[in-house]
């Protein structure tokens, strides 16, 4: 007899992050990126947190990254190799690292995003190996 796969529990969709959630919802990863500087980052905010201008946008990010850190947690109930992956555009993004033996996660290791559903809401963005 196989265990039922738990799914995560559904995002909080507070009103500044409603384009992210919508681009998950579309299978596209979604970042904000400042007009002044130039410089993408990953938590929305109305103003820019590398030079303070509130000239923003939203972007759709590549999907790809690189895997920065990662733990193994084997008694964990739905990720078990949650991860810090820096994306191609350059901010790092807390995410989980799914579709493969947790062994075989490298440090460095390219991955794509993909999305994986969750208990009645927006799907999360996760990555697997590239």
């Amino acid at each position: 007899m196989t265990a039922a796969v738990q799914l995560p529990s559904a995002p909080e969709i507070w009103p500044e992050a409603v384009p992210y959630w919508q681009g998950a919802a579309d299978g596209v990863l979604m970042l904000m990126r400042c007009l002044a500087c130039e410089e993408h980052y990953v938590h929305p905010r109305p103003f820019c947190p590398h030079c303070g201008s509130n000239r923003t946008e939203w972007r759709e990010a590549q999907g790809s990254g690189t895997i920065y850190t990662f733990t193994i947690t084997e008694r964990a109930p739905v990720f078990k190799v949650p991860a810090m992956v820096e994306l191609a555009e350059g901010p790092i993004m807390m995410t989980a690292i799914v579709d493969c033996e947790p062994a075989e996660v490298k440090i460095g290791q390219p991955v794509m995003v993909s999305f994986c559903p969750t208990d009645g809401g927006a799907p999360l963005p996760v990555f697997r190996p590239a």
